[in-house]
């Protein structure tokens, strides 16, 4: 498949893309209203998994899930597909404050044992080399047994901001 195997939709020629969310967008989790056709258009395709692993953690003082791209490093990390219009690609890179901290790649994720799809998945790059010694974890879940429930935005300090404890300079 090429580039996010971009579909196109007759009805407003607007382009479809593919996003895998493996964190707090998936079903059940603390962000999964920002699917919602209130920020365009989002459908359920699949459960999914990373095909190259990578490490999943949860950091800062929010206990945030973040994908670090170091390929081959971590997990397959589970996750779902969702096929989304431009408009939600678009809300989906201000939640991820895309590109300014998480940065959005195409990689290959496994829909089963057999087929593989081409999906925008958000990653942070420019870490700080420590985040590599944090546990890791092959799937998220804000209320998961690790003990770090996700802190939701309105809760936050608006002084502070995640990048602090993640990126490099």
């Amino acid at each position: 498949m090429r580039f996010a195997r971009i579909l196109f939709s007759p009805k407003n020629m607007t382009s479809n893309h593919y996003v895998f969310v493996y964190g707090t967008l998936k079903k059940g989790e603390p962000n999964h209203d920002w699917l919602s056709s209130k920020n365009g258009f989002s459908k359920f395709i699949s459960p999914a998994e990373t095909a190259k692993k990578y490490p999943l953690i949860i950091a800062s003082r929010y206990n945030i899930p973040f994908l670090l791209y170091s390929p081959g490093d971590g997990e397959n990390v589970k996750g779902e597909v969702y096929e989304v219009d431009d408009k939600m690609l678009a809300a989906l890179d201000i939640l991820e404050d895309h590109p300014s901290f998480y940065i959005r790649e195409v990689e290959k994720v496994n829909l089963n044992s057999t087929d593989t799809l081409d999906c925008w998945i958000y990653f942070i790059k420019n870490f700080k080399p420590e985040l590599l010694t944090q546990e890791r974890f092959k799937e998220y879940h804000s209320n998961g047994d690790h003990g770090k429930p996700y802190a939701d935005r309105k809760f936050r300090d608006p002084g502070y901001h995640a990048r602090t404890d993640i990126l490099t300079g």
